[in-house]
């Protein structure tokens, strides 16, 4: 009883960060038909209009990782590649959307000669960048792991394939061969 509540909630979710993105992509349109009206600035129009839309994009890439994650039974799916998979995807998109506000922010600093502010730009960056490292060094450390699971399901699901008898390591670096 407890895994239909947990998939309820979870897809629950989903679908409100799903419907929080779409309604972020039409605030981003009223934006620029708003700025547009009021005669702004057409780049200040732009710029914020993206940053609405990346942030549109961070909470759709949630919300497509929780309704993955909750839409099968824990005892169907193989929690390293669903744990890596969405770690991944979703910090992956958080690192996309902080380098573009900040490549956003040195245009809009540059333009309106503000050069004493680029410390902010470079500081997001530097954390993105930081992110980034991150997220490769919990790859890098949790790959074995991922490996022998991803093998042991292979196994599983085509007991038939030739390289069975073989051991596991061996098999695993075709597997990785072939994928990469």
């Amino acid at each position: 009883m407890a895994i239909p509540v947990k998939t309820a909630i979870g897809k629950m979710f989903a679908v409100a960060f799903l419907t929080i993105a779409v309604l972020l992509i039409g605030l981003a349109g009223y934006q620029i038909y708003a700025g547009l009206a009021k005669g702004k600035e057409l780049i200040s129009i732009f710029v914020q209009a993206i940053n609405t839309i990346i942030i549109s994009l961070a909470i759709f890439e949630l919300g497509i990782g929780v309704g993955k994650e909750y839409a099968t039974h824990e005892e169907e799916q193989n929690t390293y590649f669903v744990i890596r998979r969405t770690i991944a995807r979703f910090v992956g998109t958080v690192c996309i959307a902080l380098v573009l506000e900040s490549l956003i922010m040195i245009i809009k600093y540059s333009q309106l000669d503000l050069a004493g502010n680029l410390n902010y730009p470079v500081g997001i960056m530097f954390g993105a960048s930081v992110l980034l490292i991150g997220m490769g060094v919990f790859l890098h450390l949790t790959r074995p792991d991922s490996e022998d699971q991803g093998m042991a399901r292979l196994e599983l699901d085509a007991p038939h394939m030739p390289d069975k008898g073989r051991s596991r390591q061996n098999s695993s670096q075709k597997i990785y061969r072939r994928s990469a």
